[in-house]
């Protein structure tokens, strides 16, 4: 009789999940305002949502910026949004928007990058490969401080900070900490030897430039294909 109640009991506690599942998805881009999709690393931008036909004070979460500037979540649920793109090296939005969240939902934001990495060259002499650049600012009045810059390099297309090798990139950071506005044009132009690449190896590399806003982000440049030739 104990077991047989027990068993009464458990079901009738049980309740079926009935709500359907997240199939939803919001897919779009970061423009730059300079022109192209500003191009990120992986996680550096994000695109912040709050689902407020779900409550009013919802929790947000969060879609990660892809290295190219694109973005996707497919597994949401329907329903309004506020949605914002924060954390990259970009010029503070303050605004939200709101957006119903369905299948298939597209949207693209504008932004104006805190700086851009031009002309972005790279030379070998035996195994000693030399990267250069400029940095141009859209906006200088205001701009956070220029903290660092260095070379991120990698085996893989996927490349940029936390996805490097260490003695490649991390070894070669150079301190600038100045103002753009008090930097000459010399300084504005860099140049960086990354040392004893391996013969015989293909490495992706790109160059990124720190600024000091409250995410310490980076403007970053393209990457570029590099074979080091045999000796």
């Amino acid at each position: 009789m104990l077991l047989g109640l027990t068993i009464l009991a458990s079901s009738a506690c049980t309740k079926i999940d009935n709500y359907p599942g997240p199939d939803a998805s919001f897919e779009g881009n970061l423009i730059s305002t300079e022109g192209g999709n500003l191009l990120t690393s992986q996680n550096s931008s994000q695109i912040r949502l709050e689902q407020i036909s779900w409550s009013a004070t919802p929790s947000p979460q969060e879609i990660p910026s892809k290295f190219d500037g694109t973005f996707k979540d497919s597994k949401l649920f329907k329903g309004k949004y506020k949605v914002i793109p924060k954390g990259g090296a970009f010029w503070p939005i303050y605004d939200t928007i709101t957006v119903d969240i369905n299948k298939g939902t597209k949207h693209d934001f504008t932004v104006t990058p805190y700086l851009l990495i031009k002309n972005f060259t790279a030379t070998l002499n035996g195994t000693t490969l030399t990267l250069t650049y400029d940095i141009e600012a859209p906006i200088s009045a205001g701009l956070p401080t220029i903290l660092e810059t260095q070379p991120f390099i990698n085996t893989t297309k996927l490349v940029g900070a936390g996805a490097s090798i260490r003695d490649y990139s991390d070894a070669y950071l150079k301190r600038i900490n100045k103002e753009y506005v008090d930097m000459t044009d010399a300084e504005k132009t860099i140049s960086i030897d990354v040392e004893n690449m391996v013969p015989g190896r293909k490495f992706f590399a790109r160059v990124g430039v720190r600024l000091n806003d409250s995410f310490k982000s980076y403007n970053f440049s393209d990457i570029i294909e590099i074979d080091i030739p045999k000796p």
